[in-house]
């Protein structure tokens, strides 16, 4: 007699299995000695999701698409840099470390096409557009058995002692900066590319059986698939999540599945050693016994890869329930519906039948799927034995093919996923925006990007024309900039400016601006760097996707009311908000002089983003004084007088004179006439202009003689004394 029973199986790699199912006759081959698994049951979703380092860890082999870990083969230790700014007059000098890596992590066993998206401890690295979010270099190697020693590795461990790692798939990072990690290397996943387009279930159980199986006739489709740990085991979980089984074939197996009949056959009622025997021979097992719920854990391709649970359950009585973990990238509707045809196959398969047949149908070998008549349905063959010229066959019912169940892959929680662009840089001095004198001279540093995603740049400054260049760290949060579409022009710093209204443009349409209450404006809100003038705007209107129209102005904020007027379109737009700005206080040498600045974020492909400014000395010096005023004293003599202002103390919140802040009050007076030109210094706010410097009239210019300089002229005309008689 020859008995085989075949109905799953575990491993068929390294095992005598060719020979042994090329003689099935005569044998007898039992599933708990050739197909159970030994030692671990299968892969775990969690494998794929934690990057390890330990040596003898498994590969994992990558099919269609699939979001992995890696692992990390080779690393080098972390890279310190340090930089030192600061210690210029009456500052301490301060020393800040930064920390880089240089590492390579293996992706798969097999080779691949590509990579897509990476993320870094949940967060995007790499977007979709092969954007970086982080400054790294960056190599890929695909897995082909000829590719080369990747040259940092080599250059760091030696030519000769550098392996190739053929047929292995790896990313080499390149001084990874670790700032955003805690300073080590963050836990990588990455979107893999291995193949063009889905693959069967079939072609990946013929691939890790090394062709033992043939999987040709299964066609499921696959999006993602990442085989990792014993084969036997992965193959073991393809069958059971596609419903597919194993059958003799030759000298291997084929995978076989669906319920089309590869024939029909009749019950001859023949039981070995008996000359009768009963017809239809069968059982049904309890429904109590039978699966109740199905559970598949599989990975989500719409909520980034991370894993989903499927659930489905049959109404009626019975406590049984099973889960399958199922490795692969799958939608909600495909991963329930194939739950949902595993628990279909429970229960059909709780209806078994033994028919008998005459020795003419030997060739019907286990894992057939055949139709019987009189019986519905198709029945696959599980057990095969012959005696004494009788066929007999165990066979269970197959269950129809799954319809697609709706289901939902719950709330999506997805990395954003934004272009940074290219970094936009200013670089301006302007007074200093609280009531703290300065020392020194300050420059103001805003950055941004032109597409949302952008984060921060690295600084460079250079205060000799571009010679040697400083590191300013980076930049601070992305401000809200861009250009001016038309221009506030003209109107007094005196009084709130209904008339001017202006559009802007900003650097793209993530930026926005918002209107002020007169109480928010009163404490700071909306001030804008317009060209060179400070102003503020309370009325804000979206009129584009990136442009505002501004309206309700406070113009010429912070001394700087010179510069009204002199806007031109396209120059720079700042909202000047906490957090935005980067200040780096100067030594007194630059006054007059030009700061160069660089800026380079992860975007900046094409080179860095440059900015200049010319260090006037609106950081330090005075503002101009105001009310400049002159009445007659007899005798044509004519006294002048003003209202000094203070570069401490804007808000006045006291309703005394504001502080001095300088060394001492001191003035320049230049009194300039038709026949001559007077200049005098003076300690308090009043000159007087004698008749005979009236002839033609007079032009008065008064300056403020700051701790650092003068600042910017207040005029006056006088009239001569023919004009006023």
């Amino acid at each position: 007699m020859a008995t085989l029973v075949l109905t799953t199986i575990g491993s068929v790699v390294g095992g005598p299995i060719g020979g042994a199912l090329g003689a099935i006759l005569g044998q007898a081959v039992d599933r708990d000695v050739l197909f159970r698994p030994k030692g671990r049951e299968g892969p775990r979703l969690t494998e794929l999701a934690v990057q390890t380092s330990s040596y003898g860890t498994s590969i994992q082999k990558v099919f269609g698409t699939m979001r992995v870990a890696g692992s990390v083969i080779w690393s080098t230790d972390l890279i310190e840099s340090r930089d030192s700014t600061g210690g210029g007059k009456g500052q301490p000098s301060a020393t800040s470390y930064s920390y880089a890596a240089s590492f390579a992590v293996a992706l798969s066993g097999r080779p691949i096409l590509g990579v897509r998206r990476i993320w870094a401890d949940g967060n995007l690295l790499r977007g979709a557009a092969e954007d970086w979010k982080v400054t790294t270099g960056f190599r890929l190697h695909l897995g082909s058995e000829d590719q080369a020693v990747d040259p940092l590795i080599a250059s760091a461990e030696g030519q000769s002692l550098s392996p190739a790692y053929r047929g292995i798939a790896y990313a080499v990072f390149e001084n990874l900066q670790l700032a955003d990690y805690g300073n080590r290397i963050p836990s990588l996943t990455f979107e893999v590319i291995a193949d063009a387009a889905p693959v069967s279930a079939g072609a990946i159980v013929a691939e890790l059986s090394d062709g033992l199986v043939d999987g040709a006739g299964v066609t499921l489709p696959v999006p993602g698939f990442a085989a990792y740990g014993n084969a036997r085991a992965v193959i073991e979980t393809i069958g059971s999540a596609s419903g597919g089984w194993y059958a003799p074939a030759g000298g291997g197996l084929t995978m076989r599945a669906g319920n089309a009949a590869d024939c029909t056959i009749i019950d001859s009622g023949v039981a070995a050693g008996t000359t009768g025997g009963a017809r239809g021979t069968g059982a049904t097992a309890a429904i109590e016994t039978v699966l109740r719920t199905m559970t598949l854990a599989h990975y989500d391709p719409a909520r980034d890869y991370q894993s989903g649970l499927q659930r489905v359950r049959r109404p009626g009585a019975g406590y049984a329930e099973d889960r399958i973990d199922m490795p692969a990238a799958l939608d909600a509707v495909a991963a329930k519906t194939m739950a949902q045809a595993a628990l279909d196959r429970a229960e059909a398969g709780r209806v078994r039948r033994t028919v008998s047949l005459g020795w003419d149908s030997i060739g019907i070998g286990p894992g057939a799927r055949v139709a019987i008549e009189g019986a519905p349905g198709v029945w696959r063959v599980t057990g095969w034995s012959f005696e004494r010229m009788v066929l007999s066959l165990e066979c269970v019912r197959l269950a129809a093919a799954a319809q697609p169940v709706r289901a939902s892959a719950g709330r999506v929680l997805s990395t954003p996923d934004a272009l940074s662009g290219t970094t936009i840089v200013h670089a301006f001095e302007i007074p200093p925006l609280d009531d703290t004198p300065l020392s020194a001279p300050r420059l103001t540093i805003v950055a941004a990007g032109s597409a949302p995603g952008w984060r921060r740049a690295a600084l460079l400054y250079s205060m000799d024309g571009g010679t040697s260049w400083a590191n300013a760290g980076a930049t601070a949060a992305p401000a809200t900039l861009g250009e001016l579409a038309s221009t506030p022009g003209e109107a007094p710093a005196a009084l709130l400016d209904r008339r001017s209204v202006f559009e802007v443009v900003l650097a793209h349409d993530g930026m926005s601006l918002a209107s002020a209450t007169a109480g928010a404006i009163d404490a700071g809100a909306n001030l804008a760097l317009c060209g060179d003038e400070l102003l503020q705007f309370a009325n804000a209107e979206q009129i584009g996707p990136a442009r505002w129209r501004l309206s309700a102005l406070l113009r010429g904020r912070r001394g700087t009311e010179s510069a009204i007027g002199t806007q031109r379109p396209e120059d720079r737009f700042v909202l000047l908000e906490p957090g935005t700005s980067l200040s780096l206080d100067l030594p007194l040498t630059t006054l007059c002089g030009t700061v160069r600045v660089l800026a380079a974020g992860v975007g900046d492909v094409a080179g860095p983003a440059a900015a200049a400014c010319v260090i006037d000395g609106a950081s330090v010096l005075p503002p101009s004084p105001v009310a400049l005023r002159w009445h007659e004293v007899g005798g044509g003599d004519v006294a002048i007088s003003w209202t000094r202002r203070s570069r401490g103390g804007w808000r006045w919140i006291d309703g005394v004179d504001a502080p001095l802040v300088e060394e001492r009050e001191r003035y320049r007076v230049t009194l300039t006439w038709r026949d001559g030109t007077r200049t005098a210094e003076v300690d308090s706010p009043r000159v007087t202009l004698a008749a005979i410097e009236r002839g033609g009239g007079t032009t008065v210019s008064v300056r403020q003689i700051g701790s650092f300089g003068e600042s910017t002229g207040a005029s006056l005309f006088i009239p001569s004394l023919e004009v006023q008689s």
